[in-house]
């Protein structure tokens, strides 16, 4: 906590302002590493103030102690108002309009956005947070390994979901990562699709899913066959296949976001040219979806202590689809692969 406080102080002159006010959730977890959807923090330069309500007074109160003073959230704007602060920074991009009213109204200093400031430093994942995304991914192999043995026509899609989402938890998830994906047959063309409560039948199931661990998730998606795969099928899943394992070779630090993508793109359009109509990945930490993104639109240069998916996929409408998915940390010279499931052809 004390580390990123400090990381974060020192952009207070860069920004122009005296202290940042911080109520989004997820960044509340970054800089205390507890989850409160109704707490608030206060950083100014040298001083730390966390305001939390009584139905988490207690718990902050131990896991702050000596960082941040506690304290109830109706005293903020009073502690801003007495710390001589002329220019508040405070998260533009999420916060509430009714908070910015709030604090425009209540508070004596100017109200300043920081843009993407936190989002900024949260790309980079230190050595614990890598740990404990790295927990929540083996938890998702081991739910993948597990349902390898209950696929079957007598279960539904939503039972599939239902069964990864309870090994999960009963295995150490605090949480699923995102609404868990397990599509069936001409399904598996939608990249998103839901699941229903519908009896498997012949042909692909996509599963898309993932564990949380201290608020970090993870997501790996695999494409199984129930039945025996014909030419086609089998031509299509190699494919995407192949460009994944392609995109995984070209990952390392300096590399570009777009250069990645095309990589795999590349790959997918030589005999599908247009049925690949996502991103190849995207970054994984607090929240599902960070950045920098594997993306044509997406121009960064990747550096270690990112992590991200890699994700290819080809979608035939109202046919089939097939998507292979992993969670990699970008290292100096290469990549740490978290995920460990096999991506060869199963066929149940």
């Amino acid at each position: 906590m004390i580390k990123r406080i400090e990381c974060l102080r020192k952009k207070l002159d860069t920004l122009g302002v005296d202290a940042i006010y911080i109520s989004s959730r997820t960044n509340h977890r970054y800089f205390t590493k507890f989850d409160n959807e109704d707490g608030f923090l206060l950083i100014t330069k040298e001083k730390a103030f966390a305001f939390e309500d009584f139905r988490y007074d207690e718990i902050a109160q131990k896991l702050l102690d000596g960082v941040y003073t506690v304290l109830d959230p109706k005293k903020r704007f009073d502690v801003i108002n007495s710390e001589g602060i002329s220019a508040l920074g405070v998260e533009d991009r999420s916060m509430s309009v009714s908070d910015y009213q709030a604090l425009k109204t209540k508070v004596n200093a100017e109200v300043k956005g920081i843009g993407g400031t936190i989002t900024d430093m949260r790309e980079i994942k230190d050595e614990w947070e890598i740990e404990q995304i790295a927990k929540a991914q083996e938890i998702t192999d081991r739910a993948f390994a597990h349902i390898l043995g209950i696929i079957s026509t007598d279960i539904t899609e939503n039972d599939v979901a239902a069964e990864l989402e309870y090994f999960m938890r009963k295995n150490g998830a605090e949480d699923k990562s995102f609404e868990t994906i397990s599509i069936n047959g001409a399904k598996t063309s939608l990249p998103h699709g839901v699941p229903e409560n519908v009896k498997l039948q012949k042909g692909f199931l996509t599963m898309d899913f993932g564990a949380t661990v201290n608020g970090y998730h993870s997501d790996m998606t695999r494409t199984v066959c129930i039945g025996k795969a014909d030419s086609e099928m089998k031509k299509l899943y190699n494919t995407v296949l192949e460009a994944q394992l392609a995109g995984l070779a070209c990952l390392k630090a300096g590399v570009n976001t777009k250069d990645a993508d095309k990589v795999a793109r590349d790959i997918i359009y030589k005999e599908y040219e247009g049925y690949f109509g996502h991103s190849l990945g995207h970054s994984v930490g607090l929240e599902i979806h960070e950045m920098p993104a594997l993306s044509p639109n997406c121009d960064r240069i990747l550096v270690p202590g990112n992590i991200v998916t890699v994700e290819p996929g080809i979608y035939i409408p109202s046919k089939y689809g097939t998507r292979i998915e992993d969670l990699v940390v970008i290292r100096e010279n290469g990549i740490t692969n978290l995920t460990k499931s096999p991506k060869e052809l199963i066929e149940i």
